[in-house]
């Protein structure tokens, strides 16, 4: 049914040398099965009346009205595991992020070999800071769809946080090898190289992000801190300018510039 999709999440916001998650969505599999009697005709008629409705609603950023229309159909159909899945959505859009783990989990129930389920309740348990939970989730969703870029991104991202670099620099460098257009994993495999102190190819990583995204600012200003590791002080302030003109509020791309002219003397620029 043409509206039986689940909606697309906002993006995480940004962090410094960090990764955002991929919040993808794609098409979810209508549930319903062969209608055997006019009562089973209306009954599915009326379950696709609220996820329409709902998705609707969604698409609209009523989160709470599309909630509602969800629960409804689920009503209808209990065995409905996309109306689960996007109800999941729409409640982590609402930051409801248990409630939302309850949804993708009883979808999973449902369908065991329900990928977008694993990688949804991934996302949502990564909020809670949940990593090694996201972790097994991501993992679970590679399992069932092995080219599931966004999957391997985000759980380099999980370990990212968990400070492990050399697992994390291998996800991202799958992300490409699947999608090698993927600015976010460019960016991942540079910030990884420079934590485990290969400046030289964090900076060539770095240069492949910019190149596809040219207005990326944190990997101008993650490039200038490779840089600034390697003392090329003015190439570094020059990537810490660029990500301000990008972003006049980035304050750690100011402070990063800030120590880069102080080590070049230039405790005026610094101030």
């Amino acid at each position: 049914m043409k509206k039986r999709t689940a909606f697309i999440g906002a993006i995480l916001s940004l962090i410094p040398l960090g990764q955002p998650l991929i919040i993808k969505t794609g098409a979810v599999l209508s549930t319903a099965g062969i209608m055997l009697s006019l009562s089973e005709k209306v009954q599915a008629r009326d379950n696709s009346y609220y996820f329409n409705s709902a998705s609707d609603k969604a698409e609209r950023g009523d989160y709470y009205g599309a909630i509602s229309d969800y629960t409804k159909a689920i009503e209808i159909n209990p065995s409905d595991g996309a109306a689960y899945i996007n109800r999941g959505v729409s409640k982590r859009k609402l930051k409801d992020y248990y409630g939302a783990i309850s949804d993708y989990t009883k979808a999973i129930e449902i369908n065991p070999q329900y990928s977008k389920a694993y990688y949804n309740r991934g996302i949502s348990k990564s909020k809670l800071k949940d990593y090694y939970g996201a972790i097994f989730d991501y993992t679970k969703a590679i399992e069932i769809k092995p080219n599931y870029q966004s999957a391997y991104h985000n759980r380099g991202v999980a370990k990212e946080n968990l400070k492990d670099y050399e697992g994390a620099l291998k996800d991202y460098e799958k992300s490409i090898a699947i999608d090698s257009d993927y600015h976010l994993s460019w960016s991942g495999v540079g910030n990884m190289k420079s934590k485990l102190g290969d400046y030289y190819e964090a900076i060539f990583a770095l240069t492949e992000a910019i190149e596809i995204s040219p207005n990326y600012a944190f990997a101008y200003n993650n490039r200038g801190v490779a840089k600034r590791k390697l003392k090329d002080y003015y190439g570094a302030i020059s990537d810490y300018t660029k990500a301000i003109e990008i972003n006049p509020n980035y304050a750690i791309a100011y402070e990063n510039r800030g120590i880069a002219k102080e080590l070049i003397g230039d405790l005026s620029g610094a101030c």
